[in-house]
Parts: structure tokens; sequence; C-alpha cells
């Protein structure tokens, strides 16, 4: 049976607005207010949508932060690949410097993400710690890989670059965690300056 058009929007548009008017009123609320003080009353009322409507997208406030945490992470993966591919013949420091900043920039620029990606998300529940972890590994997977390609332009020396990912990570996460709960007060040049000499280093050391 074909989709009814109302409006000129069928109703499979319809549900797609409906759903980002959702994530547009999660970013708002999580990000500025919290996300153990918004119900899911407030993200109705702010998205203009039905409760019936929330649940037909997402089966509680914890899928809806997550499908935002993933929304971010993805686009901040293809900001940091893309930056590595446009400064593939360019010397390792460069690289770094331009993954960070993409990094930083795209997970960090607007206030609300911030919150969402380096406070919110943490220690909700067991399923959204699990949810972060798995984003926690792919990562980790992305920076040994390119480590690795490191090794083999002889910019760094091989070895097992796990741990060091696990770590530099845990080093971004804090970083920008205590610059986005400290009111922003450092600036954000600096903190992506710091995360850039501690990646160098970690690549770079012996």
């Amino acid at each position: 049976m074909p989709d009814r058009v109302y409006g000129g929007r069928t109703a499979a548009d319809r549900r797609a607005e409906r759903r980002q008017r959702l994530l547009d009123a999660g970013l708002e609320l999580f990000g500025t207010e919290g996300y153990l003080a918004t119900s899911i009353e407030r993200l109705c009322s702010a998205a203009g949508v039905s409760t019936r409507n929330f649940y037909e997208e997402f089966t509680g406030r914890e899928a809806l932060l997550t499908a935002l945490h993933d929304l971010v992470l993805e686009r901040a993966m293809r900001a940091v690949a893309d930056a590595f591919a446009r400064a593939e013949n360019e010397p390792l420091a460069l690289r770094i410097e331009l993954a960070v900043r993409a990094y930083i920039t795209t997970t960090a620029e607007d206030r609300r993400w911030a919150r969402l990606s380096y406070v919110e998300i943490v220690g909700v529940s067991e399923s959204v710690e699990r949810h972060r972890l798995a984003w926690r590994e792919r990562w980790v997977a992305f920076l040994v890989a390119e480590a690795r390609r490191a090794v083999e332009h002889g910019e760094a020396m091989s070895r097992d670059f796990h741990l060091s990912a696990v770590a530099l990570i845990g080093a971004v996460n804090e970083l920008v965690y205590h610059w986005a709960v400290g009111d922003h007060r450092i600036p954000l040049d600096d903190v992506i300056a710091e995360i850039v000499r501690i990646a160098t280093a970690t690549l770079t050391g012996p």
C-alpha cells in the first residue's frame, strides 16, 4: 500500500521529522540541563510531539542518549579519517594535530555536544556504559591502525599500541571533561594543544 501524502509529506517524512525534533530536543536538554534533569515529558514538550510518538522512535531516554552519542562519534570518526587522509603525505606531527583538532571540534566545539559526549554519557547505566565502551574499542582499533601506518612510514617504533591507545582516549576524555565542567574557562585551543602533545609522545616515544 503506497504511503499516503498529507500536505506534501508522506507518513515516513513526518516520522523522520518527529525523530529529528526529538534528537534536537535531546541535544538541547541533555546538553544544557543534564540527562538526569530531563524527563520524557519535557523532551516531548520541547520537540512538540506526543509521548506515543516518542516511544515510536525510542525505547526510553537511554535510547535517545545513545542515539545522540552515536551521531556525534560517527561524525567525529569521519572527520578524523578525513583529516588523516588529507594530510597523508604530511609529517606525523601535523597529521596528529589535524586529527586531534578534527575530533575535538566535532565533539566539543558546540558545548551541548561536549557535555553530552564527555559528561552526561558517563555512568548512566550498565547498558549505556557498554555502549560507551564499545565506542572506545572502535577508537582503540582506529588509533592502533594509524600507529601501525606511522611505523610503516618509519615515523614510530614498532610495538604494541593497544594500551597506549586506551591511555590516549582516557586523556582526551579527562581533559575535555575538565574543560566542560570547568565552565569552559580554559581556551579549547589549549586543550587541543595538550592532547596533541600527549598523542605525539604516545606515538613517537620508545
